[in-house]
């Protein structure tokens, strides 16, 4: 049977790109398409999270990331009387560690985040194909047959899976009847990016002179000269965008005449609500990011879930579409719909607590502790220790037997599984499509400053298989590692499993 592509992509915002470039990195033929002719303009989703970081260093950019932007402002807040009070973001100072590199999130309007995720795509030979519109899609067993439409006319093409990252009015989940069960919560707010005089870039400004729907908070935003203002609203009536407007609304907000808008390079106004998508997959067409949840934007949660949405489908469609088990699919929306429930439960807490004037972020909202300890993928009977399987594996500062620094996420980078050994006493046969790494005295890591033991809290002799997707599988003891990897590796590789171990 005759595709045209892998796998079809429809939407080009965070989710629809990190899709892309995972699929990209590892060979897989997609085609990633945008109804908008332009790519998006505005500062959405302008907070990065830590384990976001951790995905962005595998996939290439966080570096760049990091350039482009730059660390979130302290919060100075306003009170009726003109007294301002000045505080952390965050619950308490935090500094990266040696098991955790980013600590803090980073700060990027989300039209930089895209331009560097699109610079990335283009250095691995692709880019989105904008103007280009999903009008219809019918599956079989075997792949996708969709229709687009351009400005030339329509095209069709056969892609053996089709994913739907086209936000939260997405055509995909509604074309496939999916339910988006959830709530309006009865709050409609501006957005803004705007150029401004009146107030210094050194802090996030919060006036409150009276009740929730009379605040206003302007934002610098970070790599920018720009502001972000964000503001609730009446729920009905249209509202002033302009920079006259925007005045006007700071003015009657704050009680000051010195905050003047000079102009207005992308706002909006909508409507919050809180929602979750009954399923995330209809056979071989699944949803991703906003598709499949959409929710308050209080603390910076929704791109970042998105992107974690896309990083977690992306090795497994590889996997598939290579041969392996097409079962591996089934665990996308079993590990990922729980994760967005309870982040739509956080960002509603969030929510509330802004409305009281409390915008503190604690751990929680770096998702760093998310992880799939329930998943079917986990290996049964694995060994439990500080890390245990559907864990996030730890980084870790360590040395190579030739001398240099490294770190365990250097070591993990790229399309591999790793199978980490801790002073192992032998190294099992080469695996295809597993990287072994062994750690100890004569092996090619060297944990000199215990940092790999601290973090994993693992014993001499035993093995940890980490995924693709840097969470922790499982944890082997040395006795039977070979025919446990076999076992659960078969239901994970192309291989089957008499040819995975070399010259079994």
């Amino acid at each position: 049977m005759s595709f045209d592509t892998d796998v079809l992509i429809s939407g080009a915002g965070a989710a629809g790109l990190t899709l892309a470039i995972d699929l990209a990195r590892r060979g897989v033929s997609f085609q990633l398409i945008e109804q908008n002719a332009q790519p998006f303009n505005g500062s959405r989703g302008k907070g990065i999270q830590p384990r976001t970081m951790e995905i962005f260093e595998d996939l290439g950019f966080v570096d760049r990331m990091a350039a482009a932007g730059g660390p979130y402002p302290p919060l100075c807040q306003y009170r009726p009387d003109g007294t301002h009070t000045v505080s952390l973001l965050t619950e308490a100072e935090v500094f990266p560690t040696a098991a955790e590199p980013y600590a803090a999130p980073l700060m990027l309007p989300q039209f930089a985040t895209e331009a560097v995720m699109r610079e990335r795509l283009a250095e691995l030979g692709h880019h989105p194909h904008f103007g280009t519109r999903l009008t219809g899609f019918e599956q079989d067993a075997y792949g996708v047959t969709a229709r687009m439409e351009q400005e030339t006319g329509e095209q069709v093409i056969r892609a053996r899976f089709l994913v739907g990252t086209d936000g939260g009015r997405s055509f995909v989940r509604h074309a496939l009847a999916i339910d988006f069960p959830g709530e309006a919560l009865g709050v409609r707010a501006i957005v803004a990016d705007v150029r401004l005089e009146g107030l210094d870039r050194s802090a996030w400004h919060r006036f409150q002179l009276g009740s929730p729907e009379t605040q206003v908070m302007i934002c610098p935003l970070a790599g920018t000269d720009l502001f972000q203002l964000q503001a609730p609203v009446a729920m009905e009536g249209e509202i002033d965008l302009s920079p006259a407007g925007l005045t006007t609304l700071i003015g009657v907000r704050t009680g000051r005449r010195d905050i003047i808008v000079r102009s207005v390079s992308w706002s909006s106004a909508y409507v919050m609500s809180a929602r979750l998508a009954d399923r995330y997959r209809v056979g071989r067409v699944f949803i991703a990011g906003d598709a499949a949840h959409v929710h308050p934007p209080t603390g910076g949660q929704g791109l970042n879930t998105s992107v974690q949405d896309a990083y977690n489908l992306g090795w497994k469609l590889a996997s598939v579409l290579a041969g392996a088990p097409e079962a591996l699919l089934d665990s996308y929306e079993a590990e990922r719909r729980p994760i967005a429930s309870n982040m739509l439960r956080l960002s509603m807490r969030l929510l509330g607590e802004a409305k009281q004037g409390t915008m503190r972020r604690d751990r929680e909202a770096r998702q760093l502790d998310l992880g799939y300890r329930s998943s079917a993928l986990n290996v049964t009977g694995s060994v439990s220790g500080k890390v245990q399987a559907g864990d996030r594996a730890p980084d870790a500062p360590c040395r190579g037997q030739a001398g240099q620094q490294t770190r365990l996420f250097t070591v993990f980078k790229g399309s591999d599984w790793i199978l980490l050994g801790y002073q192992p006493r032998d190294r099992p046969p080469a695996i295809a499509g597993v990287r072994i790494v062994t750690v100890g005295a004569g092996q090619e890591l060297i944990d000199d400053n215990g940092h790999i033991a601290e973090a994993y809290g693992i014993d001499p002799g035993q093995w940890v298989l980490v995924r693709p997707d840097g969470y922790i599988a499982g944890i082997f003891s040395s006795d039977g590692l070979e025919p446990r990897l076999s076992q659960y590796l078969a239901q994970m590789l192309p291989l089957p499993p008499d040819d995975m171990f070399e010259g079994s």
